[in-house]
């Protein structure tokens, strides 16, 4: 699934569209996670003003209506010519003056809707902050965890508490800070939050400048893949070396999601509270 990085090098490599006037729209598929709105042929006449991300939300403002597009598990934008043939899963295609947009997802768990006040509402007032904005800092992690007693990594990837820490780079966050990824969220000191939120931000930033992982079929608007996954030390490594002391890294689910650590490195720790709610659904 794309996660912030690669949303966000899918925003930036969309900016050739901006002051681009839409002259057509041709919908294929409309079935996705929701149904694509009757009424998108709207567009049709409006330039793109401005393109803006929201946790894993793409927001395209045009002159008269914004709209929001999300990848969901398998989409991806690609910006072409109108010459080239249509692909099997090319569900809309958005012509503009002087190039083509076109939504290509096979399993069809995006989205792409109008930004009103309902979508608002539901998709995007209830978010926490943004990992990579100065609200999100130790005093206000710390806070969010003191009654937490989940896995750390199930905490940090909740979109309540921060938006767009997804399971690659929660997983690379952990390994470099050595905390197991079941260590009950409470049991944080002040000083490990303070370093998990330097580090969730620098690992970011690295995976945006680095174009974001190919792990798939990945790739931006442009056709260009990403190179983050050439770096990874936990992530998709189970039964694999340790880089730091040669232990066999292994895999525990949590909260459905597989979750690679160093026993050695990464020691689950011992509290005073019950860590069995840390562990709940999890499985070696």
């Amino acid at each position: 699934m794309p996660e912030l990085p690669e949303v966000e090098t899918t925003k930036t490599s969309l900016l050739p569209l901006l002051n681009e006037k839409v002259l057509k729209v041709d919908i294929y598929q409309s079935s996705l996670r929701w149904p694509i709105p009757d009424d998108i042929q709207k567009l049709v006449g409006q330039k793109l003003i401005k393109l803006s991300r929201r946790s894993k939300y793409i927001l395209a403002e045009f002159e008269q209506d914004t709209m929001l597009w999300h990848l969901g598990m398998s989409g991806s934008f690609r910006i072409c010519e109108g010459h080239e043939e249509r692909r099997k899963h090319d569900h809309l295609i958005i012509q503009f003056e002087d190039m083509q947009l076109r939504y290509h997802d096979p399993r069809r768990f995006g989205c792409i809707l109008w930004l009103d006040q309902n979508t608002q509402t539901k998709l995007i007032d209830t978010l926490g902050p943004e990992p990579l904005s100065d609200a999100f800092n130790a005093d206000y992690l710390f806070n969010k965890f003191k009654n937490k007693n989940t896995g750390i990594k199930v905490a940090i990837m909740d979109n309540h508490v921060v938006v767009g820490v997804g399971n690659i780079y929660a997983t690379e966050s952990l390994f470099n800070l050595g905390i197991h990824p079941a260590q009950p969220a409470s049991s944080l000191s002040m000083n490990q939050v303070e370093k998990m939120v330097l580090e969730i931000k620098r690992i970011l930033k690295q995976a945006i400048d680095l174009g974001g992982s190919t792990l798939r079929d990945y790739s931006n608007a442009m056709g260009e893949n990403g190179y983050f996954q050439q770096t990874l030390l936990a992530y998709g490594r189970a039964g694999e070396m340790c880089i730091n002391c040669e232990t066999t890294l292994q895999n525990l689910k949590l909260g459905q999601r597989a979750s690679v650590f160093c026993p050695e490195c990464q020691p689950l720790k011992k509290v005073k509270m019950t860590s069995k709610k840390a562990l709940k659904g999890s499985k070696a």
